[in-house]
């Protein structure tokens, strides 16, 4: 076996245009997540359902540093007049991506699917990124690293629809409030990854009140002081009303 290789991975879901926003992930792997993201089942986000997609997101944004770049239809429209070429746009996003990972990471090789020529990602790369080692490749998608922005990308796409619909959050939020019903404080951490300062005051402050487990012991203790029966349902009710 190899010596396995730290490495930033990016891959990219949706169009931008009409049907959503276009969003290019960047995950950043090293051997040690690399074994916990294999063991999870970790593959192309094509090949898995939604349900175990979102489960799995969740997992690579509490294990591994990570990018989330989302272009909205409106903003997508903005840049593509004035870059006039869709593989220019996508190399941009990854640039990004890579960009964002690098400023809190060292890292000097990065992957991402075959799309376009491989200057276009470089020469849209900034001073750290400039220094990294770029390569593409054809179905990218089987190395874990571009795997996991696989899953990070198409989960916040099809977030980003939900949450903007029903709730009227950003699609990024949709991990760090699944986040905080394990721990507040990642949850709260989670919300950095969000580009625009409303968007993220306004998930740190419904973080809280999402039932995370320290709140269990409390819960039981009340549920068994004032409900004699049901106990299991009324416990269930309290997490769903967190929701």
């Amino acid at each position: 076996m190899g010596i396995f290789v730290p490495h930033i991975g990016t891959d990219e879901s949706g169009k931008g245009d009409f049907f959503g926003p276009l969003v290019i992930a960047g995950v950043l792997v090293d051997e040690k997540n690399a074994e916990l993201f294999k063991s999870l089942g970790i593959k192309d986000s094509k090949k898995l359902t939604d349900k175990k997609m979102l489960s799995l997101a969740a997992e690579i944004k509490q294990h591994a540093p990570h990018s989330v770049v989302m272009i909205s239809n409106t903003k997508y429209n903005e840049l593509y007049s004035s870059i006039r070429n869709l593989n220019r746009l996508l190399a941009w996003g990854h640039a990004r991506a890579i960009e964002n990972i690098l400023e809190k990471n060292e890292c000097d090789y990065a992957l991402s699917d075959q799309f376009g020529d491989e200057s276009l990602i470089k020469s849209a790369l900034m001073k750290k990124g400039q220094a990294i080692r770029l390569e593409q490749m054809v179905r990218a998608e089987s190395d874990v690293a571009v795997a996991a922005a696989s899953i990070l990308a198409r989960a916040a796409f099809v977030m980003d629809k939900i949450m903007h619909k029903f709730v009227g959050l950003h699609g990024k939020a949709f991990i760090p409030l699944i986040l905080g019903f394990g721990c507040g404080v990642p949850a709260v951490m989670a919300t950095r990854t969000m580009e625009h300062e409303s968007d993220r005051l306004l998930s740190m402050l419904l973080v809280p009140f999402m039932s995370c487990t320290a709140r269990l012991p409390v819960y039981a203790l009340f549920i068994s002081a004032f409900f004699s029966a049901y106990q299991g349902e009324m416990l269930f009710a309290i997490y769903l009303l967190g929701i």
